[in-house]
């Protein structure tokens, strides 16, 4: 997948059918590509954070200085949360493990409920008698799992109370009967309600920059931000809960981030957000009072030049806050060519790997156990027209107009379990609606309505 500011495009599939994927091999089809687009053409090259992608990155940069490796800030939070909610029990992780493993006893005890009444057919009738959305099955591998199973769990308290205080939960006796008893005690335990409340609210800034940075949309130039908002809101949550008075668990948690960002954080991160003219904005600034033009903040500092202080003129200082950083560029940065070609190139970049996760889905569709006569060049053939004409379609203007109107938002894949009546999320399109299928809700008017759960 190649993006730039138009968008992402499909370039091409490999057959790696045989090969062993080291580092060698890997920035052998990176290398390669490039190639074919134009070194000149490249800015970086974003993968995940395997070990093999970042030794296959870093041969890359040794072969074109100017070309970044950048692991997928996606991806980082993810690994981020995965240390939070389920840390591992090693000598070197013991201090975060003794205080985030209630966590995942907490996330152990909703899967235990989970599975009881999903493993029952007369418990899920129960369910389903009092639950209009149904239970959530999530792969390990799909971001967030643990947060989305818990704020599902959230949203149907009430039903799984109704369930367990009535009359034909009791009365049925034909499967386990003692673990019967453990599910209901803990669906009405207040103690447990509140520790899935406390995890909810205070994961829930990383929850929501992973969102965010989940897109093919241009958002390099936000990262920093983001994320300095994201330890600060985590920050405040955890001081409102059980733990505020125990900065132990604040520090645990704040560390793990900050490792996370320390490992990801690269001088593209830093020279994007020097070349946003919105943090230079008067407007920006007062918005709170710990913040600072890039060009006086050490850390930025530190990873480049500052560049901005010619561009004083009360336009351009005016229109800061008020543009996107692209066409602020277009409109005041001509008079330095070269500053404006590189804002213009970095601020039009992506800062996730999404865009070629979702392919997935597109593949697995054309290549199924039904096609497995076709060959991969054939395969890849028809990928690169379905999902092109896929993206191509977003831009149409038919695109927003009648019936059909954004046909292609969430895009999740699911295999669905009727019998069973669960939702089995695939790891397919990473797009972090959970149950949702897309945060929009189009009303009888042909406008957007309210946020509402679609049932998948």
């Amino acid at each position: 997948m190649v993006v730039c500011e138009s968008g992402p495009m499909f370039l091409k599939a490999i057959n790696c059918e045989g090969e062993y994927k080291d580092k060698a091999f890997i920035s052998k089809l990176l290398i390669n590509t490039i190639n074919e687009v134009g070194h000149q053409n490249v800015v970086q090259v974003v993968t995940d954070n395997a070990p093999v992608c970042k030794a296959a990155g870093l041969l890359v940069e040794a072969k074109y200085p100017h070309i970044f490796w950048t692991p997928c800030v996606v991806h980082t939070l993810n690994l981020a949360l995965k240390n939070i909610c389920a840390p591992t029990d090693s000598l070197q992780n013991k201090e975060a493990f003794d205080e985030c493993k209630w966590i995942a006893e907490v996330a152990n005890d909703a899967s235990m409920i989970k599975n009881f009444i999903m493993n029952h057919n007369m418990r899920l009738s129960m369910f389903n008698d009092n639950s209009n959305l149904k239970m959530l099955s999530l792969a390990d591998t799909r971001f967030a799992s643990t947060i989305i199973m818990l704020k599902r769990f959230r949203q149907i308290k009430k039903c799984l109370e109704n369930m367990v205080i009535s009359e034909r939960w009791d009365l049925y006796k034909e499967d386990d009967v003692v673990k019967a008893r453990v599910v209901k005690y803990k669906i009405l335990d207040d103690q447990f309600w509140e520790q899935i409340d406390y995890i909810l609210a205070f994961t829930s800034p990383i929850y929501e920059m992973l969102r965010k940075a989940d897109t093919d949309q241009p958002c390099l130039h936000l990262v920093y931000e983001w994320w300095d908002e994201m330890i600060e809101k985590m920050r405040v949550a955890i001081s409102k809960g059980p733990h505020s008075g125990d900065s132990k668990f604040y520090d645990v948690v704040h560390n793990i981030l900050v490792e996370r960002w320390n490992k990801s954080n690269t001088p593209l991160h830093c020279l994007a957000h020097s070349l946003n003219p919105r943090y230079y904005s008067h407007e920006w600034l007062q918005e709170s009072p710990n913040r600072l033009p890039p060009h006086r903040d050490i850390e930025v500092s530190r990873e480049r030049k500052t560049a901005i202080d010619d561009f004083s003129d009360n336009d351009s200082m005016r229109d800061r806050g008020l543009m996107s950083p692209t066409k602020w560029w277009v409109i005041h940065g001509a008079s330095t060519p070269t500053l404006q070609s590189l804002a213009l190139k970095l601020l039009g970049h992506p800062s996730s790997s999404s865009c070629c996760e979702r392919n997935w889905s597109t593949y697995n569709f054309i290549h199924s156990l039904k096609r497995n006569k076709i060959t991969p060049q054939r395969a890849e053939d028809l990928v690169y027209v379905h999902y092109n004409l896929r993206l191509l379609s977003r831009r149409s203007p038919h695109y927003n107009e009648g019936e059909s109107k954004m046909w292609d938002v969430g895009a999740d894949g699911f295999d669905s379990m009727d019998m069973e009546g669960a939702a089995i999320l695939e790891i397919a399109n990473l797009s972090l609606d959970e149950p949702k299928l897309e945060s929009v809700l189009f009303t009888d008017e042909g406008g957007v309505g309210d946020e509402t759960d679609m049932d998948v």
